[in-house]
């Protein structure tokens, strides 16, 4: 007789085969709808993504053969290790990833732990804080684009920011007994990048763009796998019905059970979510920017497994990254009530 302990152990072993072979399953079961979804996705990539992130992506890896980092570290050395128990050097990731967006930080990260810059627990609470929304993304897309304000984009820009520095600091406590802050052998690293000079520069411009490409062909794979996904979703029917299993909830909390669909969305894949939710029409404007607020800090499952993919060739784990990313997303939603309520200039509900 086979006991149900097998059962298990068999299942834990075959459920991404059978996920997996579900996932195909269904695209070709709803391909009349995931089609279109793909299209969409390829778009988004195409007229949001590159446009807004290449560019960054380039920047950073040319900046990264610079002697930037250094001057950084010595410069913001004296305010990283107190608020973040980070040396100077990682400045470089918290400013690039508050500028340019995800996941712009958790590759400088990356970058600084392959290149023996930083230790591995220093580049673990990077990782936990310093991944985020953009300023062109928040102020631009999210709060003029789909909110039609960009006063709105500037207030969850600015409770963005407020819960990263926030996290940063939770995290300074993260394996705090086991970093030092000896000096790091510059030439300890087999990965550590050239110095760009004139007579390099060529092939350093060369490397910076094939790296870049990569990574933002990868986001783009991730764009369109989840288009397909959230498509799939839709049309099988179990998106409505965990929205429905969920109502009673939010009855309870006096919430539009409308915005679950979209906040499971957006949990998900971000975009897709936060466009879900500025559209549903709410006299209480308050509850789309909170939840949004929300999903701005957290990320999303997509960005949580680029980034996984990102780190997976290094020695740093993703747990600071997932934690740090749901306090994230907690504090920003806190902090956007909190300014709603506290500050009339930001309250627009009706």
């Amino acid at each position: 007789m086979i006991k149900p302990g097998i059962y298990v152990v068999k299942l834990k072993r075959n459920l991404l085969s059978l996920l997996f072979l579900s996932f195909t399953l269904c695209l070709l079961i709803f391909s009349k709808s995931n089609l279109p979804a793909v299209k969409s996705g390829l778009l988004l990539w195409a007229n949001n993504v590159i446009p807004s992130l290449f560019p960054f992506f380039v920047a950073t890896e040319l900046l990264m053969h610079t002697n930037i980092i250094t001057i950084l570290g010595r410069i913001l050395n004296p305010y990283m290790k107190p608020l973040f128990h980070i040396r100077g050097e990682g400045a470089f990731a918290f400013i690039m990833g508050i500028l340019s967006g995800y996941p712009v930080g958790a590759k400088i990260a990356v970058n600084l732990r392959q290149n023996n810059i930083c230790s591995k627990e220093e580049c673990e609470r990077l990782l936990s804080f310093t991944n985020n929304s953009g300023p062109l993304f928040i102020i631009g897309t999210v709060g003029i684009f789909m909110f039609g304000n960009s006063t709105i984009g500037l207030l969850l820009f600015i409770t963005h920011l407020l819960a990263c520095i926030s996290v940063g600091f939770l995290f300074r406590y993260w394996k705090k007994d086991q970093v030092t802050f000896q000096k790091v052998s510059s030439h300890s690293s087999k990965q550590q990048k050239k110095f760009a000079s004139f007579s390099n520069l060529g092939e350093i411009l060369a490397e910076s763009i094939t790296s870049s490409i990569s990574t933002i062909l990868l986001i783009g794979g991730f764009v369109v796998i989840f288009s397909s996904i959230i498509s799939i979703l839709k049309a099988s029917g179990l998106l409505s019905q965990l929205s429905l299993l969920l109502s009673p909830i939010f009855q309870v909390l006096h919430i539009d059970p409308n915005f679950i669909q979209g906040l499971l969305t957006g949990i998900l894949e971000i975009t897709n979510g936060i466009s879900t939710i500025s559209s549903i029409a709410s006299k209480k404007i308050s509850y789309n920017l909170i939840f949004t607020a929300f999903l701005l800090g957290f990320g999303g499952i997509s960005i949580l497994l680029q980034v996984w993919s990102i780190i997976s060739k290094s020695d740093l784990s993703i747990k600071p990254y997932l934690y740090g990313k749901l306090l994230h997303g907690l504090l920003a939603a806190f902090y956007t009530y909190a300014f709603i309520h506290l500050f009339p200039f930001f309250n627009f509900d009706l």
